[in-house]
């Protein structure tokens, strides 16, 4: 971490979590060294952080939090993290879309950030099992009104889950009729040895089926879900095409995606 005082909170927090995950714990007056900023700042930004579950305060310092697999934080919770790369992932990934193709998009505070890059691409077809992502376009037709060329948006049913996505039979069965050529996919972890994980058991199946039904298969991921893994694989990382992620993924990481991925795109490099 370089030492600058003029970071953003948003910046200094991302590099504060990237610390604690990569080290295992920081101490304060490590930090304020690191960042170049008060004990103060560094206290408020522990305190913001920990507020949003991703990070335990302990005496002098913070800690990560080690979540069950079955843990799924809501919308809110995880639309705050990592918004510099979710940005920037949803800006390269947005350029893999053609107009007048017809592409899923899965739920995901990603897959949500994507959306907003799509509202000038004409005459998509966008299936959709996210509440958040469906919203996204009808905004937008709300506020500029019908115009030639706009969205169209299959919203499938199913039951909601604290991702606002909907799963379950209902969901299954819309998506298992459809074919798309394209699927934008967010996940809760990927990993060599578990492949696409989730902590929710219906929202594995619904995933399931949304690959089924893609001719490709893109995962929008930010560096943080590397190494991760929940409750239930949906996915081997050879059923992926391609995985749109953030300049912070490791080395290590980037060879291991290349041995099992046709294609890795890291927003921000050639």
């Amino acid at each position: 971490m370089s030492e600058n005082q003029n970071l953003l909170a948003e910046q200094r927090r991302a590099l504060i979590l990237d610390e604690v995950r990569r080290r295992g714990g920081v101490r304060v007056n490590e930090l304020t060294r690191k960042l170049g900023v008060s004990d103060m700042t560094v206290r408020r930004d522990l305190d913001a952080l920990a507020r949003q579950g991703v990070l335990e305060k302990v005496h002098g310092g913070a800690v990560p939090v080690v979540e069950a697999s079955t843990h799924e934080p809501g919308f809110e919770a995880k639309s705050g993290l990592e918004l510099s790369a979710k940005e920037d992932i949803a800006r390269a990934a947005a350029e893999l879309v053609a107009p007048g193709s017809a592409i899923a998009l899965s739920g995901g505070t990603t897959t949500y950030a994507l959306a907003h890059h799509l509202l000038d691409v004409p005459d998509l077809t966008v299936v959709t099992n996210s509440v958040r992502v469906a919203d996204v376009f009808h905004a937008a037709q709300r506020t500029s009104g019908p115009r030639q060329g706009a969205a169209t948006v299959v919203l499938t049913g199913g039951v909601r889950t604290p991702s606002d996505s909907l799963v379950g039979p209902v969901a299954d069965q819309a998506i298992a009729a459809l074919h798309f050529d394209v699927l934008f996919l967010g996940v809760h972890g990927i990993s060599v040895e578990a492949g696409l994980s989730t902590p929710n058991l219906a929202e594995a199946e619904t995933n399931r089926r949304l690959v089924q039904s893609a001719r490709r298969v893109v995962v929008v991921a930010d560096h943080t879900k590397w190494g991760t893994v929940g409750l239930s694989s949906f996915a081997a990382l050879e059923q992926v095409d391609t995985l749109v992620t953030d300049a912070g993924l490791p080395t290590a990481a980037r060879e291991e995606v290349a041995e099992h991925l046709r294609r890795l795109v890291v927003a921000g490099e050639d």
